[in-house]
């Protein structure tokens, strides 16, 4: 078995709680309180911000040049997100974009600093594992909530983003990459590139559920 069905297999219990839990539910049925959904589209754009540039820095680690384009895409595509995000999105569901309304809320700093400290401080096997869950989650998770939704959910548009052939191409090259890798390195270093896609994958089910109970700052 590859490295990343195990990983998979490893984290099956999360995903059926993320496919489970309130935030997704009401989403797929187009149901989801719209303040819920600022919340996450106002943490989502910072946090893909964030995210690009720990994918460039991916890039610029690896003496692979094919992989390095590839997480120099990526960071590229999450940037194009991002910004599709403040065009598109924002305007749709009347997201207001200030300082004190979206600034970096708990769980979305949490996961943005491990990120970044996995892609400074860990092997580059072990952050590319990190990242992994936010490609691969959210393809399955887009593709479930796609296939059971209705036409008319109002949140229609935003699920259309992670349910295309564009996007699924780039998680395929990703769990390429991590399979890749893997099975060059140590037993240790797969040890614990488990520990970060699992950790990760957590913080994915924690980012959705913070946006559900609009969890802030204590002031």
């Amino acid at each position: 078995m590859s490295w990343s069905n195990k990983a998979w297999t490893s984290i099956e219990p999360i995903y059926e709680q993320i496919i489970n839990m309130p935030f997704i539910q009401e989403l797929q049925h187009g149901n989801l309180a719209l303040e819920k959904f600022q919340f996450y589209m106002q943490q989502d754009a910072r946090y893909l911000e964030q995210f690009g540039r720990v994918l460039a820095y991916i890039g610029s680690k690896t003496s692979d040049n094919e992989q390095a384009i590839d997480f120099f895409d990526f960071a590229k595509n999450a940037l194009i997100v991002e910004k599709a995000l403040h065009e598109t999105y924002f305007t749709q569901f009347n997201v207001v974009d200030t300082h004190a309304d979206s600034e970096v809320q708990p769980v979305c700093h949490h996961y943005i600093h491990f990120l970044k400290s996995t892609a400074a401080f860990a092997p580059l096997e072990v952050a590319v594992a990190a990242v992994l869950p936010c490609f691969w989650i959210y393809k399955v998770v887009g593709d479930h909530i796609y296939k059971n939704s209705q036409k008319d959910n109002r949140y229609h548009a935003w699920i259309d983003t992670y349910s295309g052939e564009e996007f699924a191409e780039g998680v395929h090259k990703a769990i390429a990459y991590a399979d890749n890798m893997a099975n060059n390195t140590t037993a240790e270093i797969r040890d614990e590139m488990w520990e970060a896609f699992e950790k990760s994958s957590q913080l994915e089910y924690q980012f959705w559920d913070a946006a559900y109970q609009l969890t802030r700052w204590k002031k």
